[in-house]
């Protein structure tokens, strides 16, 4: 028989400590709009894989020794996923609605966001035409883009659109997150 709920005795939780309510900033405000709206209208699939990394160090080691070129392992993956996209284009696209009619528009450039914390909030500034640049250019279009990011120095046309986004939290010591997709990008790749 199912328990009689009006004899359910819910304890009472003390806590003790002090906390400061701090106002969300209007970044933040609109960052918790769209991840909201993302979340509910926008298809997400989740699906996740283990990689050995072993190469990609070892290939960290021997730029370093052999050329003098410092890389991230994000550096690297970002390389990977744009050559990724090029060769599965309909990954590299958009979702819109116009006139409550859907459609997937697959970009001709591939230019991947990279999700960046800052003082004000979340922010993603894009690496324009990823697929064509190489590893140092990479890294050091995402060293400026985090460093003005941070000082609140981008031009809206350095994090508004993009065609992927790649989100690390993996230097935080996450194996594995579920990230939400930056309309209108169809994907996002979560690293951890």
């Amino acid at each position: 028989p199912a328990p009689n709920l009006t004899e359910v005795i819910i304890p009472s939780i003390t806590t003790s400590g002090t906390y400061t309510d701090i106002p969300n900033s209007m970044m933040r405000k609109i960052i918790a709009k769209r991840l909201t709206d993302s979340k509910s209208t926008v298809p997400h699939f989740y699906a996740s894989i283990e990689i050995e990394l072993d190469e990609i160090l070892a290939l960290r080691k021997r730029l370093l020794s052999q050329h003098d070129v410092k890389v991230s392992v994000n550096d690297i993956i970002l390389k990977a996923s744009a050559l990724a996209l090029r060769d599965v284009p309909e990954v590299n696209s958009s979702l819109t609605t116009h006139n409550h009619t859907s459609r997937v528009s697959v970009s001709p450039t591939i230019d991947i966001s990279v999700a960046v914390a800052t003082p004000t909030g979340l922010i993603t500034p894009i690496v324009p035409n990823t697929d064509t640049l190489g590893l140092t250019e990479i890294s050091a279009a995402i060293k400026d883009l985090a460093i003005r990011a941070r000082e609140g120095k981008l031009q809206p046309e350095e994090y508004q659109g993009g065609s992927f986004c790649i989100s690390n939290l993996g230097m935080f010591g996450i194996n594995e997150f579920s990230a939400v997709i930056n309309p209108p990008q169809a994907a996002i790749l979560a690293e951890g």
